[in-house]
């Protein structure tokens, strides 16, 4: 045990990736009973959520949406399956527990705001594009929803979608590509993409 912890020290201690902080490494220490990698994760982890649930959600929303998803990661850390890619792992959380933050602030909201009265724009349309999104990405193959994800989303180069995954490049692309004409076939006249989403 003292070996693979002082392995996993290495590692997330170690040299970082051409991507920046060592998400892998951290996590495998972690994994491994290291609490300074496990709080520093944490950190990590906590500002990339925040960066992520920031082009997504209402401001209002965000706080909540990554104590959600922080919760989740540490309850869910067992699932995590050494040598993968941690970052779509993270990213699957966030979603999903974005997708449950917006439904949340539906069921609670009791009058309709006016817009004019802050001069703030509504995330109406934003988030009810992201609910319809996922609900068609949850359809997708796992692969093809990531690559589309991580790419045509969240604007990381085929090159980074490819170490983030562990799919070779030719593969995002190939994802990438099954994957629209997937939801492009779902989306058929426009209108009904509503009706195959529910």
């Amino acid at each position: 045990m003292a070996r693979q912890l002082d392995t996993a020290r290495h590692a997330a201690n170690g040299p970082r990736k051409a991507a920046g902080y060592d998400w892998e490494g951290a996590m495998a220490a972690s994994l491994a009973g290291d609490p300074a990698a496990y709080r520093r994760l944490l950190e990590e982890a906590g500002r990339w959520l925040r960066r992520y649930f920031a082009r997504r959600l209402a401001s209002e929303l965000i706080d909540d949406a990554v104590q959600e998803a922080l919760t989740a990661l540490h309850l869910k850390r067992a699932t995590f399956e050494p040598g993968r890619p941690f970052l779509p792992w993270l990213a699957a959380i966030a979603r999903f527990k974005g997708v449950d933050c917006m439904r949340s602030a539906g069921r609670h909201c009791t009058e309709e705001l006016d817009e004019t009265l802050h001069g703030v724009p509504s995330h109406e349309s934003a988030s009810l594009s992201g609910i319809v999104m996922a609900g068609l990405f949850e359809r997708l193959r796992r692969p093809q929803a990531d690559a589309i994800q991580l790419v045509k989303l969240q604007g990381f180069s085929v090159r980074e979608a490819a170490a983030m995954t562990g799919q070779s490049e030719a593969l995002v692309k190939v994802n990438i590509h099954r994957g629209l004409a997937a939801l492009k076939a779902w989306f058929g006249d426009g209108e009904l993409a509503f009706e195959k989403v529910r």
